[in-house]
């Protein structure tokens, strides 16, 4: 898929901006699922010399959350299908070989939420909201990304009310990298992304795979996993490269090999 209808981005040298495009508030329905998935999944197509991105929504919303239209619609026999294709994009959001950056401004609601929280890194706006309003639809889903944001106690408070809750009760909890104001936003998230691109992009995908990976292991298992892919990088030559530039006390020149 090559003609996306909701999805914009702009490339700048080893980082890259991707914008959520669906007026009026990014609200996402089935096709949009689709190039999200069609976008991350195949997201070195797209975006080759990318090393860092940021995702953030055009207009006033980072994303409203799931077209309810489409829930109007579902019941049982369509429900499972419906249900795969969007999991779907966000796993390629989350399992993506590039680290992302959400830039979070406006609402972050439900299936907004979960994007943000499939991302890397969430830099957000002063103002912005976060909401589960699941309970308040009659469908289910968005705890476990919450989760990766907030504790439990959170997670279930604002899983039972709805309600939505400002970025900045939520910044005390480590999940929200920092928060900007509105005007700096883009900017703000950009300069992580330039943090991030100036090491290998062959490193940055085992360590997005290393951290995905370890996320919910125990320390031994995990840490094991962590030596394996050590292993495994020490024979490529962006592996030398770093170590040896360290030793000079040069600037690396990384081939991506």
């Amino acid at each position: 898929m090559d003609d996306f209808k909701f999805i914009t981005w702009k490339a700048e040298g080893t980082t890259a901006t991707v914008w959520l495009d669906r007026p009026p508030v990014n609200a996402v329905n089935g096709e949009m699922y689709e190039e999200i998935k069609s976008f991350f999944g195949n997201i070195r197509h797209y975006l080759p010399k990318a090393r860092a991105v940021v995702l953030t929504g055009a207009g006033r919303h980072f994303c409203g959350g799931n077209d309810l239209a489409e829930f109007q619609t579902m019941d049982p026999s369509n429900a499972a299908k419906r249900m795969k294709a969007v999991r779907e994009a966000f796993w390629a959001i989350y399992d993506n070989p590039i680290p992302v950056i959400a830039a979070v401004h406006g609402v972050a609601v439900g299936t907004g939420l979960a994007i943000a929280a499939s991302c890397d890194l969430v830099v957000a706006a002063e103002g912005s909201r976060f909401a589960l309003p699941e309970v308040n639809v009659g469908v289910m889903g968005g705890a476990k990304h919450l989760s990766r944001l907030v504790p439990q106690g959170m997670v279930r408070f604002m899983h039972y009310t709805g309600d939505l809750i400002g970025v900045e009760k939520l910044l005390p909890y480590g999940g929200i990298l920092e928060i900007v104001p509105a005007e700096e936003l883009l900017n703000s998230a950009q300069a992580v992304a330039r943090s991030i691109s100036r090491h290998s992009p062959l490193t940055l995908g085992f360590a997005k795979r290393s951290l995905n990976t370890i996320e919910f292991m125990d320390l031994k298992s995990g840490y094991e996993f962590e030596q394996g892919l050590t292993c495994e990088l020490s024979g490529y030559s962006d592996s030398k490269e770093a170590v040896n530039a360290v030793v000079d006390g040069r600037t690396p020149v990384y081939s991506g090999r």
